[in-house]
C-alpha cells in the first residue's frame, strides 16, 4: 500500500467518501485518487513523490501554471499584512476595476458593477436571487447537463416534458424549490421558444454556461447564446451567463469576449466568474449593469453578504493573475490546446476508436461518439467505459487528466515543449487501452 492508498483509507474514516468534492474520489474511473503534495509550473507531485504533467490545472484556475512566482509573492505579501479584515480594502476595488475593464468589446461593457464572493456556487446563487429581485418573478430556466454549483434550485433534474417544472436532482432538495426551475435541452431553439411560450411572464432569468464544460466540452451552436439573450429580453427576463469556468480562461474577456470577437453580439445582464479570477485562491464574482447590480444590498433590497468576501489574499492572487494574463499568454495556450487536441484526435483515430474531440476556445475534451455531442442526452450515449483505461494509461505514463470523461482538459501557459512532447508520446498507448476496453 502506497501513501495515497493509506491516506485515502484514513480520509474515508473522517471525510464523507474521503474527499471534499465528489469528482476527486475517482468514482467514474476507479482506483485510488492521487493526494497531491505540491505543484509547480505544469507539474504536480503526489504524496508518494510521483510527478505528473498536469492537465487539470486545479479545474481551471492555474492559467499561468501552478505556484507562479509572482502570484505566490503577491499572496505572501498580502498574508504578511493580515489574513482577513471584515472591512473594505483597496485590493477589492482594484480587482473589481480589472474585471470591468477586461469584459468589454469596443464600447460595449456589460459589467459596470462587480460583487466579490468566495465560490462559484455563491456567485450563481446570488445572480439568481438578484434576477428574481430585479424582475419580481420566480421561475428560472436552466439547461440539462449544465452545472452552476450546488445550491438547491440548481440541482434540478428535467421533468417529463420540454416545458414542465423540474424535479429534485439531489436528496435534500425540496420538490417546491426544484419546481421553480425549468430544465430544457441545450442547443435547442425550439425548447427555448416553448418554455417561454408557456411560462414567459413568470420567468426571471435563463442561466447558461457560456460554453458547456461539465458534460464534456459542448460549445453553443452559432447564434444560440444570442438567441437566449434576445428571447429572455423579449419576455422581460434576464440572461445570466455563467463564466465561472470559462471567464478569463479562453480569452481576456472570457467566452463572451471570444464570441464578440467572432461576430456574435449580445449583452448578458449578469455574468458570473470564478476559478481564474481568483488565481487559484477561493474567490468568485458576479457583475452586470449598474441598474441590475445596484439592486444588491446595501443599496438595494436583494440581500447578500459574506464575512470572507473579497479576502485580501484571494484578491491579491486574482489581481496578479489577471495582470499577467496577457494576449501573448492566451496565444500560447490556444496554440498548445490546438496541438494537443489534434494529437489526441490522431492517436484515437490510429487506434480505431470511435470518438470526437470537441473545442470551446482553448478548452477541449474527448467524447466516445462519432460526432461531438450537442446536448446532454447525446453526451450520455457515448462509450464512456473507454475513458477509465485511457485515463489510467495516461496516469501511469506521468500525465494527470481530469478523472471523468465529462470534464474539460485544461492547458496552462507553463506547458512547454518538453511537457507537450511527453503528453503526445503518452497518447498512443492510452488510445490502445481505450480501444481494447
Amino acid at each position: 500500500m502506497d501513501r495515497n492508498d493509506s491516506l485515502f483509507d484514513t480520509a474515508r474514516s473522517v471525510i464523507p467518501g474521503g474527499v471534499n468534492s465528489p469528482v476527486r474520489a475517482y468514482g467514474s474511473v476507479g482506483g485510488t485518487p492521487r493526494f497531491l503534495a505540491s505543484a509547480s509550473g505544469a507539474r504536480v507531485t503526489d504524496a508518494d513523490g510521483r510527478e505528473y504533467i498536469d492537465l487539470v490545472a486545479s479545474w481551471g484556475p492555474a492559467l499561468l501554471g501552478h505556484a507562479h512566482p509572482e502570484v505566490v509573492q503577491a499572496v505572501q505579501d498580502a498574508a504578511a499584512r493580515g489574513l482577513s479584515f471584515g472591512a473594505p480594502t483597496e485590493g477589492e476595488v482594484e480587482l473589481a476595476q480589472l474585471i470591468a475593464e477586461r469584459v468589454r468589446h469596443g464600447e460595449v461593457r456589460p459589467v459596470e458593477r462587480v460583487r466579490l464572493v468566495s465560490t462559484g456556487t455563491e456567485a450563481t446563487m446570488t445572480a439568481i436571487r438578484l434576477a428574481r429581485g430585479a424582475t419580481g418573478r420566480d421561475l428560472l430556466v436552466k439547461f440539462s447537463g449544465h452545472y452552476h454549483g450546488h445550491s438547491d434550485g440548481l440541482l434540478a433534474a428535467a421533468g417529463s416534458g420540454v416545458a414542465t417544472l423540474a424535479l429534485p436532482g439531489s436528496a435534500g432538495v425540496p420538490a417546491p424549490i426544484a419546481a421553480q426551475t425549468l430544465v430544457i435541452d441545450y442547443n435547442d431553439p425550439d425548447a427555448l421558444a416553448a418554455v417561454f411560450a408557456e411560462h414567459g411572464d413568470r420567468i426571471a432569468a435563463v442561466i447558461v454556461e457560456a460554453a458547456s464544460a461539465n458534460m464534456g466540452v459542448v460549445a453553443p451552436l452559432p447564434g444560440f447564446n444570442k438567441l437566449i439573450a434576445d428571447t429572455a429580453h423579449e419576455h422581460g427576463a434576464l440572461m445570466i451567463l455563467d463564466e465561472v469556468l470559462t471567464g478569463f480562461r479562453v480569452h481576456p474577456a472570457g467566452f463572451w469576449g471570444l464570441q464578440q470577437q467572432e461576430g456574435e453580439h449580445y449583452v448578458p445582464d449578469i455574468i458570473t466568474f470564478g476559478k481564474v479570477v481568483g488565481g487559484g485562491m477561493p474567490l468568485a464574482a458576479l457583475g452586470g449593469s449598474a441598474a441590475v447590480m445596484d439592486m444588491l444590498a446595501p443599496v438595494g433590497p436583494v440581500y447578500q453578504a459574506g464575512t470572507l468576501s473579497g479576502n485580501p489574499l484571494s484578491v491579491a492572487a486574482g489581481i496578479t493573475t489577471l495582470r499577467l494574463a496577457t494576449p501573448e499568454v492566451y496565444a500560447r495556450i490556444d496554440a498548445s490546446a490546438s496541438r494537443l487536441s489534434g494529437a489526441l484526435d490522431d492517436a484515437l483515430t490510429d487506434a480505431g476508436v470511435m470518438h470526437s474531440v470537441a473545442r470551446a476556445g482553448n478548452l477541449f475534451g474527448v467524447a466516445f461518439l462519432p460526432e461531438a455531442p450537442r446536448d446532454y442526452a447525446i453526451a450520455q450515449t457515448q462509450e464512456s467505459f473507454r475513458f477509465a483505461p485511457f485515463f489510467h494509461s495516461m496516469r501511469e505514463q506521468g500525465v494527470a487528466l481530469p478523472p471523468s470523461v465529462f470534464e474539460a482538459w485544461f492547458v496552462m501557459a507553463a506547458h512547454g515543449e518538453e511537457e507537450l512532447l511527453a503528453i503526445e508520446a503518452a497518447l498512443p498507448a492510452a488510445a490502445a487501452a481505450a480501444a481494447s476496453a
